[in-house]
C-alpha cells in the first residue's frame, strides 16, 4: 500500500517527530474526516509499505532523519508558489530557507524522487499575468537540475475558504488562465522540466501531462486508481495519515484549514508519542485495521 503524508496537513514542516515514533511502533491510527468516530489503523512496515508520499512546503526538520527511511520507498510533493506573507504568512523566506531545502533534499535523494508544485495558481491585482510568469520563470532557472516535474492547478474555490479567498481579491479569468499555463509549458520545457496539471482537462487539452500526485509508477508498481478523490485525479489509492486543520502554514487558499482557531486547538492537542496526531481515542471509537496488501510483494509472486 500507498502512504500519503499527507494531502491534509505538512508532516515534515510540523509533525516529523510523531512521524518517525510511528515508524518505531510500526503503524498509525488515523480519523475518517467524514465520520471522526471511525479510526483506521494504518501498518507502517517496510513488508506493506509499498512506497511513502510526504507532501510539504518546508522538510528542513526532516532533512537530518532520512538515515531513518533507508528500509521505505519515498518520495516528496514539495510545494514552492510565489505568494508573499499576505497569501503564505508562516512560511518561512524562500530564498533563504525553502528553496536552499529543495536542493538539499534533491542532493541527498536525487531530482526523480522529487516533484515540485508551483500549485495553487490564483490571479488578483497584486500576482497577475506578468508576476506569475517572471516568478515561474525564475524558480524554473532557480531548480533546474534539483527536479524533473513541476505540476501546476489553478486555485478551486472550496465552500470552506471563500472568505479567504474574498480577502485575496483572486478571480478566475478561464481565458488568462489557459494562456498563463501554455506559457508555463513554454518556460518549463525551455528548462528541462516537464509540466503537469491537476485534474484540469482544459489545461491537459493545449498538451500538458496529467499529473498523479500520488504515482505508484514512481516505485514501480501498477496501483489502482484511488476512486475517493475527486473527478479527474489520477493518484493512485493511498492511506493518509494526517488529519486536517493541523497545518500551521496559514496558508489563506488552502482547503485543509478552514479556521485558524481549529487549527490552533488541533494543534495544541498534538502529542508526538500519540498513534493519533490529534488527541486521543474516545469512547465510541472503533479502530479498524487498514487492510494492508502490498502491490510489490502480489506482484512479484505472479
Amino acid at each position: 500500500m500507498l502512504i500519503s503524508a499527507s494531502r491534509r496537513t505538512d508532516i515534515p514542516a510540523f509533525y516529523s517527530e510523531w512521524f518517525f515514533n510511528r515508524l518505531s511502533e510500526g503503524y498509525s491510527l488515523a480519523r475518517n474526516p467524514m465520520n471522526p468516530s471511525q479510526v483506521s489503523k494504518i501498518p507502517l512496515t517496510p513488508d506493506v509499505t509499498d512506497g511513502i508520499i510526504f507532501w510539504t512546503k518546508n522538510p528542513t526538520p526532516m532533512l537530518s532523519r532520512l538515515n531513518e527511511l533507508c528500509n521505505f520507498e519515498y518520495a516528496f510533493q514539495f510545494t514552492i508558489t510565489p505568494y508573499d506573507t499576505d497569501v503564505e504568512p508562516h512560511i518561512p523566506d524562500k530564498h533563504k530557507v525553502i528553496i536552499p531545502a529543495f536542493k538539499q533534499l534533491s542532493n541527498l535523494i536525487g531530482a526523480e524522487r522529487i516533484s515540485w508544485r508551483y500549485d495553487p495558481v490564483f490571479l488578483s491585482e497584486r500576482y497577475n499575468f506578468a508576476y506569475h510568469i517572471r516568478a515561474f520563470t525564475q524558480l524554473c532557472a532557480e531548480l533546474q537540475g534539483y527536479v524533473r516535474r513541476v505540476t501546476i492547478s489553478f486555485m478551486v474555490v472550496y465552500r470552506s475558504i471563500t472568505h479567504n479567498i474574498a480577502m485575496l481579491q483572486a478571480h478566475n479569468d478561464r481565458n488568462e488562465q489557459m494562456r498563463l499555463a501554455a506559457e508555463f509549458l513554454k518556460i518549463a520545457q525551455s528548462h528541462g522540466l516537464e509540466l503537469y496539471a491537476c485534474c484540469d482537462s482544459d489545461v491537459l487539452a493545449i498538451g500538458i501531462s496529467h499529473a498523479s500526485c500520488i504515482d505508484g509508477t514512481v516505485f514501480g508498481l501498477n496501483i489502482p486508481r484511488d476512486k475517493n478523490q475527486r473527478d479527474g485525479c489520477n493518484c493512485s489509492a493511498s492511506a493518509d495519515i494526517g488529519e486536517y486543520a493541523t497545518c500551521l502554514h496559514g496558508c489563506r487558499y488552502c482547503y485543509a484549514n478552514h479556521s485558524d482557531a481549529a487549527v490552533a486547538a488541533k494543534s495544541a492537542a498534538h502529542n508526538v508519542n500519540s498513534p493519533l496526531l490529534t488527541g486521543v481515542l474516545r469512547d465510541g471509537d472503533t479502530v479498524k485495521e487498514r487492510n494492508a496488501i502490498s502491490y510489490r510483494t502480489s506482484q512479484s509472486e505472479l
